[in-house]
């Protein structure tokens, strides 16, 4: 609650910026003027960067036992109060064997915050650099030893967002689910379909959350990275979107900053190095590492249940983050509780329980490809903007499918297509349209004529056709005959 509170400040005030929120309220003690801040890198480099803040400041770090003193100033900021509201309904019919399943849920959730006045504190970064001038970092330090041989970077707090009067956050959900015949989840990711229950349930899910925020409490922070050479000489980079990282014994530390092909693109990115023209039949067809036909393998049932969730959360975006982070944990074999993540929907609980808890008592070898399927497709949609996820979940199952296969034909071409390879369910007009507004939304126009077909991608797409592409074709493999009837 407080994280969903917090990224919508961000995505409010700064959505173009370098404000990043906090997503633990324990984490604010840690959030000082000159904290270090560890910048961890992610599997795939379009994947939201995470930030963790450490013990340390930039002084911990430094060799010599004088210790540095942030000069800081204050200023007041701003007066934030705020209210969001999501509402869901959906139905889903699916057939597997001799047994079928409806699941309708309908639901609605009120997130109200006022963070009251606000001040800001900025660190002097010129003195902060006149006073380390002759400093070294100690690269002894075991923060440093841990991460000198991986791709994590160093960074300190510039800025941070602090609350002046205690002030509250409040959430108020209410959710409605039926089931007729409902599945047995627990083998649903090995080869049997169970069904457990044969008759009607109804589930109402009522909750009303208070969290009282006390004053001090610091909601966004901003960053400036560390480049660190091996013999403990370091830079701050004061250039927006520089990248920092710790010098490796391999020549190759960074990506050039001087390479023509890539550069940096926001859109939550944080500074990632992205490329930047990405034309659609220059995109992968598919690697082991973009592997997502293990989805198609899936049982029904459970293609049926993922589908769900994923259409759930495409309304909710911090869900979808939080849905990133548990399968990030368990394909790196962490031991996880989906029950403290707060973010997530009790229904998108109970489903996310269900399916992890099958795939730690299945031992099935093609449990590993199946569980990082499910996460690249998860990261992959967590990475798209809002307008297209908000277009993704109004997509039925047959668009979902024909827009993959116009998507895979584009790809396979560098020229233009003729109209006959439109595939039928989009000869529809309000199809069409619908096509063309998710590709506008990652800044790729979808042309046509009387014989031809076409794309032409903008300059500022990025990552986002490759994206996008990922996540139709991983929706697509979910949603095979299945039936989705808007309620």
């Amino acid at each position: 609650m407080f994280s969903k509170a917090t990224a919508n400040f961000v995505r409010q005030i700064d959505p173009e910026g370098s404000l990043i929120h906090v997503s633990r309220v324990n984490d604010s003690k840690k959030l000082v003027p000159m904290a270090v801040i560890v910048k961890r890198n992610r599997m795939w480099f379009w994947q939201r960067t995470k930030y963790q803040p450490t013990d340390f400041t930039l002084s911990d770090l430094l060799q010599g036992d004088t210790v540095l003193s942030p000069d800081v100033s204050e200023t007041e900021f701003l007066t934030y109060k705020g209210t969001f509201q999501d509402k869901l309904s959906a139905k889903l019919d699916t057939e597997a064997g001799a047994s079928n399943a409806t699941l309708e849920a309908r639901g609605a959730s009120k997130l109200q915050l006022s963070f009251g006045k606000l001040k800001k504190e900025d660190l002097d970064v010129k003195k902060l650099l006149q006073d380390s001038s002759s400093r070294l970092v100690d690269m002894q330090n075991p923060l440093v030893q841990q991460l000198e041989k991986l791709a994590d970077v160093l960074a300190v707090v510039k800025e941070r967002i602090l609350t002046t009067d205690s002030c509250s956050i409040t959430q108020m959900r209410k959710e409605q689910c039926t089931f007729q015949g409902m599945l047995g989840l627990l083998g649903m990711l090995g080869n049997s379909v169970k069904v457990c229950v044969n008759d009607s349930n109804n589930i109402e899910v009522d909750s009303d959350v208070s969290l009282e925020i006390p004053s001090g409490t610091v909601i966004a922070y901003s960053i400036l990275e560390l480049e660190i050479k091996k013999n403990g000489r370091y830079d701050i980079c004061l250039q927006p979107g520089t990248i920092g990282g710790i010098e490796a014994d391999s020549p190759v530390s960074w990506p050039s900053h001087d390479d023509p092909t890539w550069d940096t693109v926001d859109g939550g990115c944080n500074g990632k190095m992205v490329p930047v023209k990405v034309a659609l039949s220059a995109l992968p067809n598919g690697s082991q590492e973009m592997d997502l036909s293990p989805l198609a393998e899936l049982p029904q049932t459970t293609r049926c249940a993922l589908f769900k969730i994923l259409q759930e959360a495409l309304r909710d975006p911090t869900a979808l983050s939080y849905m990133e982070c548990l399968l990030e944990e368990l394909c790196s074999g962490e031991t996880l509780d989906v029950d403290e993540h707060e973010e997530l929907s009790d229904s998108q609980r109970k489903s996310l329980s269900a399916l992890l808890d099958s795939q730690a008592e299945n031992s099935q070898c093609d449990l590993p490809a199946r569980l990082n399927a499910t996460y690249l497709l998860v990261s992959a949609l967590e990475a798209l903007p809002e307008q297209t996820l908000s277009l993704l979940s109004e997509s039925r199952p047959d668009f979902l499918e024909a827009f993959d296969t116009l998507m895979c034909r584009l790809k396979r071409s560098s020229k233009p297509l003729s109209i006959q390879c439109l595939p039928v369910p989009l000869q529809d007009n309000q199809a069409f349209q619908h096509a063309e507004q998710l590709l506008s939304s990652t800044n790729v126009a979808l042309k046509r004529d009387s014989h031809m077909l076409w794309t032409e991608t903008g300059n500022e797409a990025g990552a986002l056709p490759l994206v996008l592409c990922l996540s139709i074709h991983g929706l697509s493999l979910l949603c095979k005959g299945l039936v989705l009837v808007s309620a």
